[in-house]
């Protein structure tokens, strides 16, 4: 059979994608966006799932003692946070995003490949569900974060997730600061994987980072004018929000910049369909974030809201002793604009971990 140009391709991108090993997994997708003159510094990202997460926005001040919620027979790592941060939690129990008040941002995003290893109890132990929390509680820039972290002293430790999925979750961390630096961390074999330069700007999923890199730049010699994949997998997101990424117009202002990165978070995010617990790949985008690393602003977009809201760091009081206080947004979907002074003190809550 003689195959036209179009069908030879779709066979070597099916053939390269088996070969990678790709696979469908959980939904997310990050992009980090910098002007050319460092001026504006944005970071997106989309979060899906086949579930409503009720997520609200927590703002945590310096100063606060941590424990890892490693499990009771477990040695949990201790700490006390040096920056006051603004999260976003999943279910009131694990910080899912956030920035904190020196303008670093780290996401949490599913990866189906992902190993912690089998546990060591000769090192302190952390929570999936308070990781995240812990690079924003102790780290000022992903350089500062990737020397921090590098030898890997402490063990990630699963636990089921809350929910229909009832199941530990695997998950990679990405980490972007003011400067425009950037970094992906991933446990794979009981190993941490770094990945850590400006260049590394986009991510989704699966397959493990190294093998997105190289699918991508399969689709980069073809040409995003030629056509790109149009499907929910991370591995087509990936593909879909670095060329658009690449295309962006140098932002001159930081709304400008805001618009950029949203306008690629809503191209590579999913619609509301079918959702399965078995089948948590297929899953739409439930809410978006947003971080301007320079002017330290963290937006949020729920996808059943028309509006977006705004947090300024820099107006709220993060000192050692202040109030731990949330900004509900689980069914409050009417809300709009700058919220920074609608934070209700409340009690912290505790990470999710084993039991």
């Amino acid at each position: 059979m003689k195959l036209n140009k179009f069908t030879s391709t779709a066979a070597i991108i099916a053939a390269l994608s088996f070969n990678l090993g790709i696979q469908d997994a959980e939904a997310c997708t990050r992009v980090l966006h910098v002007s050319k003159d460092l001026k504006h510094v944005v970071t997106g990202r989309n979060m899906d799932w086949f579930e409503d997460l009720q997520s609200n926005l927590w703002l945590f001040p310096r100063g606060m003692k941590r424990d890892g919620a490693a499990g009771e027979n477990s040695k949990s790592l201790q700490w006390t946070s040096k920056y006051g941060s603004v999260i976003t939690a999943g279910f009131d129990g694990a910080t899912s995003d956030g920035l904190n008040e020196k303008g670093l941002m780290v996401n949490l995003l599913y990866l189906a490949e992902a190993d912690f290893g089998k546990r060591d109890n000769s090192r302190p132990g952390i929570s999936w569900a308070a990781y995240t929390q812990y690079l924003l509680d102790n780290y000022a820039t992903v350089e500062e974060a990737v020397q921090g972290e590098k030898d890997y002293h402490l063990q990630l430790v699963t636990s089921p997730i809350p929910g229909s999925a009832k199941k530990p979750p695997t998950l990679h961390f990405s980490l972007s600061d003011a400067t425009g630096d950037s970094a992906v961390f991933e446990h794979l074999n009981g190993k941490l994987v770094i990945h850590h330069g400006r260049q590394y700007n986009v991510m989704t999923n699966s397959p493990t980072y190294d093998q997105q890199i190289a699918l991508n730049a399969y689709w980069e010699s073809i040409g995003g004018k030629v056509m790109l994949p149009g499907t929910i997998r991370a591995a087509d997101r990936y593909v879909r929000a670095s060329y658009y990424e690449k295309q962006l117009p140098d932002p001159k202002t930081d709304r400008q910049a805001m618009a950029n990165v949203m306008s690629v978070m809503r191209n590579a995010s999913a619609p509301f369909g079918k959702s399965d617990p078995s089948t948590p790949n297929i899953a739409p985008t439930i809410w978006r974030t947003a971080a301007d690393h320079i002017r330290k602003i963290y937006y949020f977009e729920s996808t059943l809201s028309p509006n977006i809201i705004w947090v300024k760091l820099n107006t709220l009081n993060f000192k050692q002793g202040a109030s731990v206080k949330r900004l509900k947004m689980d069914g409050n979907y009417d809300q709009a604009g700058d919220l920074s002074n609608q934070f209700k003190t409340t009690k912290a809550f505790k990470f999710l971990g084993p039991r």
